[in-house]
């Protein structure tokens, strides 16, 4: 199956990077080159700066139902061509082909959605306490060029959730996408250059991070920045962004507690939390890691998730049946050798997995640790792949106390039968998304974002569109 070697997209135009420079990427499956990306320059950037106010000036003055119109050819042209589009992500990121073509319809599904949601960017008349014949308004403008950075676990997912709001509410966006997964990113760009959206709206640049980083939050031209990643770098950014005044949403790290109660329907967690946790090979910012299950069915908890995770299919995303691929990247595969030899130190108990698969590509078994001391990185770090550890508590309280223990506040999950227990969950877990009797099942029309250290702002619902309007007031005095 062949992979293209991917280019920036500038002022409406593919192109190799102004010196030619480039980088290479690799199949996370075999370990293998697999294609080239260009690597943006400063030269690079500045064109696509300037080609983004541009863009910008254009694109803020079509009617909404015009943007809407390109917004949905789009959606449109992504659908068509999700079954070339999954392949690339399989490729470049080692996720099972069928999660790849998920990836590509659901970003199909957003941006029609925010097509929609950008017709209900509205402002409000307000009557005045002075005089009658003054008119009071509020107004509602998009703010302007934004710089976009997204990782590389879901290389589309990210990119639309960031996309679909900036187009609706009328903003450019200059997009700075992970150089281990392009091509994804590119295919999905490439489906609005296709429909036609103006030149200078949409822009995509790969490169060295920080130096890209560095150049875009404090340029003039940016006026809003957008971040998914680790805490750390999200903090880093955040704290640039500040220092020049520009509006930010960051959605960063995540260590997703999972409450198991008493009464819990054991099968439906098992299956629910499971699936959860495996999917991308746990490689999931709102993936389930610290399992908090009430200690009368701990055991039996344990048991059926160690034989979940045991008959999980694991190899080449592009291969039949396949059920999880690799780790993304050598990295990981170090971490969680690391994180692993670590829990089992302090004591945790191996139900299964905490092995490296052959020694080719980054396989890592799908982990199962019972008994797992809040001391280990395990209950501490973001794990960041598929481990699950497991503890036991007595009263939900001290579940609650836990689960809010961390910094991280991004997602949470909790399985019981009773409304008592799901009511103190939904109070009292602090995070900014809980699932509770079901699997993690994000949407376009409702928020996604964390609280705490894992962000603010929200990259779904209409709450995502005021990150990317100006508010302002004008009154006028009719004379």
């Amino acid at each position: 199956m062949t992979y293209p070697n991917t280019q920036l997209f500038i002022n409406g135009e593919w192109q190799d990077a102004a010196d030619g420079r480039s980088l290479a990427v690799f199949n996370p499956s075999t370990g293998k080159e697999i294609g080239r990306v260009a690597q943006a320059s400063k030269a690079d950037l500045d064109r696509a700066l300037a080609a983004a106010q541009k863009g910008f000036e254009t694109w803020r003055d079509m009617p909404p139902a015009e943007r809407a119109k390109v917004m949905r050819k789009a959606a449109g042209l992504i659908r068509e061509r999700a079954a070339e589009i999954a392949p690339l992500i399989t490729q470049e990121q080692g996720k099972p082909l069928v999660e790849a073509k998920g990836e590509t319809l659901a970003a199909a599904d957003m941006i029609e959605w925010y097509a929609d949601e950008g017709l209900r960017v509205y402002g409000r008349l307000v009557p005045s306490r002075f005089k009658p014949e003054m008119r009071q308004m509020v107004v509602k403008d998009p703010v302007g060029p934004v710089a976009a950075f997204t990782p590389w676990n879901f290389p589309i997912n990210q990119v639309v959730r960031k996309v679909g709001p900036a187009l609706a509410a009328g903003c450019s966006m200059l997009v700075k996408a992970a150089e281990e997964t392009p091509a994804g990113p590119a295919a999905f760009i490439k489906a609005f250059a296709d429909a036609g959206i103006p030149a200078g709206v949409l822009q995509l640049v790969y490169g060295n991070p920080a130096e890209i980083s560095g150049y875009l939050i404090p340029h003039p031209v940016i006026r809003k920045v957008t971040f998914t990643g680790s805490t750390p770098v999200g903090k880093q950014l955040a704290a640039m962004a500040g220092q020049h005044m520009k509006r930010v949403t960051m959605e960063l790290g995540g260590h997703a507690p999972v409450i198991v109660c008493e009464d819990a329907d054991i099968a439906l967690a098992v299956k629910s939390a499971g699936a959860a946790k495996f999917r991308n090979a746990g490689q999931v910012c709102i993936s389930p890691t610290r399992f908090l299950v009430h200690e009368s069915i701990k055991n039996d908890f344990a048991k059926a998730l160690a034989d979940y995770a045991k008959g999980i299919k694991v190899g080449d995303g592009l291969a039949e049946g396949t059920q999880m691929g690799p780790l993304a990247n050598p990295r990981r595969v170090t971490a969680m050798a690391e994180l692993h030899e670590d829990a089992v130190k302090h004591g945790a108990q191996v139900l299964t997995g905490g092995k490296r698969i052959g020694d080719a590509g980054n396989f890592w078994e799908p982990t199962v640790l019972v008994d797992v001391p809040l001391e280990a990185k395990m209950f501490n770090d973001e794990p960041f792949g598929p481990v699950a550890g497991i503890r036991s508590f007595n009263k939900l309280e001290e579940a609650i106390a836990e689960a809010n223990r961390l910094s991280f506040g991004l997602a949470g999950y909790g399985f019981t039968k009773s409304l008592k227990n799901a009511d103190l969950l939904t109070r009292r877990v602090e995070v900014g998304m809980l699932w509770i009797n079901m699997p993690a099942m994000p949407s376009a029309e409702m928020p996604f974002g964390g609280i705490k250290d894992s962000g603010y702002g929200s990259e779904g619902g209409p709450e995502s569109l005021e990150a990317y309007l100006n508010v302002r007031s004008v009154a006028v005095m009719n004379v």
